[in-house]
């Protein structure tokens, strides 16, 4: 057998294993359905408080705003990172929420929140419908996209340090400037 002989033979044996007879992940793979106990576990990065900045995650408030569009009533909510509360026939998850600190530009506040409605005709059977960062002063970036629900992110509360400073100078500044 000649060498061209044997390459005409080695090639095709090498593409076909190569080759995978099962077909490609469907799309809808996505969809499927997250154990709860995993859900949870899985907390976005968190780095003002990994890096020493600011109120530690825990000690986080969060104001959020939640509308129901079929009634137009609108409410706010407030959550500490890890909580969650049921409103109806909806459940709002906050994991994170942060603020840029007093010196840095342009001003943003996020949260990272999990939205879960009730599915119709079931007791206590919820569907994420959302699950994701949302900006107070970028809407646009993540949207909320169910035909009844809409939640938004009002407010961080959160402390830097040198914020409790700044008041305190003012008071001495005014003090020295008086006497």
């Amino acid at each position: 057998m000649t060498v061209r002989g044997a390459l005409a033979l080695i090639v095709p044996v090498a593409l076909l294993a190569g080759c995978d007879n099962a077909p490609d992940q469907p799309s809808d793979a996505v969809a499927t359905a997250i154990p709860e106990d995993l859900q949870q576990s899985a907390l976005p990065a968190q780095p003002a408080a990994e890096a020493g900045l600011g109120t530690p995650m825990a000690e986080r408030v969060a104001t959020l705003g939640l509308l129901n569009k079929r009634n137009n009533v609108s409410q706010d909510i407030e959550l500490k990172p890890g909580e969650q509360q049921r409103v109806g026939d909806v459940i709002v998850r906050l994991q994170a929420c942060e603020r840029t600190a007093p010196w840095e530009m342009p001003k943003e506040t996020g949260a990272f929140v999990q939205l879960l409605v009730k599915e119709r005709g079931t007791e206590d059977t919820f569907r994420k419908v959302f699950s994701g960062w949302l900006f107070k002063n970028s809407p646009s970036l993540n949207v909320v996209e169910h035909p009844i629900y809409d939640v938004w992110i009002k407010d961080c509360a959160m402390d830097f340090p040198g914020d409790e400073e700044a008041p305190n100078r003012a008071t001495d500044s005014g003090n020295a400037s008086a006497g």
